[in-house]
C-alpha cells in the first residue's frame, strides 16, 4: 500500500510539473484557431516573396525581378495586409512609401496607432497569450541606422511553453528575406543582430472581434 501511495504522489507531482510548463494561456482558444487559419490562408510562403515589387495587399508579384544589388523584401506589406484582412488598419501604402515602411510602422504604432486601437504589449509571454486568445499582435524592430530597413512580423497562436518563449520568443508568421508560415521570433529577426538578445523587439496588440470583418480597414 505504501508503494502505491508513493507512486500516486509521484504521478501527481509529475502532472503538476507538466502543467507548469504549458503554454501561457493554456490551450489555443477557438478565436486563436480562427486567427491561425486566417493567417495561414494568406499563403505567405508563396506570396510577398523577396526580390520584386508586389501588390501590398495581395502579395502578388508585379514588375521585374530585381538583381541582388536591389534586394526588396515585404515584411511590412504582409503585416499590413494581414491586419487589413482582419479588419484592422496598420500603416501601409499609399499612406507611407513601401521604402523603410517597417521603421515607420513602429513609429506609427507608438504614436498615432494608439488612437486606432493599438496598444503596447509588456512582454513576449503576454504577446503569445494574446495571440492564443485570437488577438492581433505584431512584433517590430526599428533599425537604428539611418536609411536601413527594420522588420515586422505577426505573432501566431502556438502552445509553446513559457521556457521556449523566453528562449526563442513567441511564434511568428512573416515575410522578409525568408518567408515563414511559422517560426520563432529569434529566427525571424536573425538578420537584425542583437535585436532579440538585447530585448529591442517591441510588441503591439489590437483586439479583434470574431468573425473578423473583411476589408473593414481597406484603403486605396
Amino acid at each position: 500500500m505504501r508503494i502505491k501511495h508513493l507512486l500516486s504522489v509521484w504521478l501527481l507531482l509529475a502532472v503538476c510539473l507538466a502543467g507548469a510548463v504549458r503554454a501561457p494561456g493554456g490551450e489555443i482558444s477557438a478565436e486563436g484557431q480562427k486567427l491561425a487559419a486566417t493567417l495561414d490562408a494568406m499563403k505567405v510562403d508563396q506570396l510577398w516573396l523577396a526580390g520584386r515589387p508586389v501588390n501590398w495587399r495581395t502579395g502578388e508579384p508585379k514588375g521585374r525581378v530585381f538583381t541582388n544589388t536591389i534586394f526588396v523584401t515585404h515584411c511590412s506589406a504582409f503585416a499590413a495586409a494581414a491586419a487589413d484582412q482582419l479588419g484592422v488598419y496598420l500603416l501601409h501604402p499609399p499612406d507611407h512609401s513601401a521604402a523603410l515602411l517597417a521603421n515607420a510602422q513602429q513609429d506609427w504604432l507608438r504614436a498615432d496607432g494608439t488612437n486606432q486601437g493599438w496598444r503596447p504589449v509588456a512582454s513576449e509571454l503576454q504577446a503569445q497569450r494574446l495571440a492564443n486568445a485570437g488577438q492581433l499582435v505584431v512584433v517590430t524592430c526599428k533599425n537604428p541606422n539611418p536609411g536601413a530597413p527594420g522588420h515586422i512580423a505577426i505573432v501566431r497562436p502556438s502552445i509553446k511553453s513559457d521556457a521556449q518563449i523566453l528562449a526563442e520568443g513567441p511564434q511568428i508568421i512573416q515575410a522578409g528575406r525568408n518567408n515563414y508560415l511559422s517560426t520563432s521570433a529569434k529566427l525571424g529577426f536573425k538578420n537584425h543582430p542583437g535585436a532579440f538578445d538585447h530585448d529591442e523587439l517591441l510588441y503591439f496588440e489590437h483586439p479583434l472581434t470574431w468573425p473578423a470583418p473583411a476589408d473593414a480597414a481597406a484603403k486605396p
